[in-house]
């Protein structure tokens, strides 16, 4: 099986498997964010499965907050980051 590995910017590390990315079921919630802003939960969570727990700690702030506009960046830079991979 192909992984995808990569650590964003903050420092978050990741291995996705491909297929993953090839999910029908991400590519509808992905869709959906555009007039759901609650659908980034399904993203976070059919792109990362169990990883999604690692990355709500990673950005959990020292108010015990997980910030939503953190959680979108980390998602959108592992996007943007395959993207370059794929070029």
């Amino acid at each position: 099986m192909e992984i995808l590995r990569g650590k964003t910017t903050s420092g978050f590390e990741y291995e996705i498997p491909k297929k993953r990315l090839k999910n029908f079921e991400l590519v509808e919630a992905i869709a959906e964010e555009e007039t759901d802003p609650t659908a980034v939960v399904k993203i976070v969570n059919l792109l990362l499965g169990d990883a999604a727990k690692s990355l709500k700690e990673h950005v959990r702030d020292a108010d015990g907050i997980v910030d939503v506009e953190a959680i979108g960046a980390e998602i959108k830079e592992i996007f943007e980051s395959q993207k370059e991979l794929k070029n």
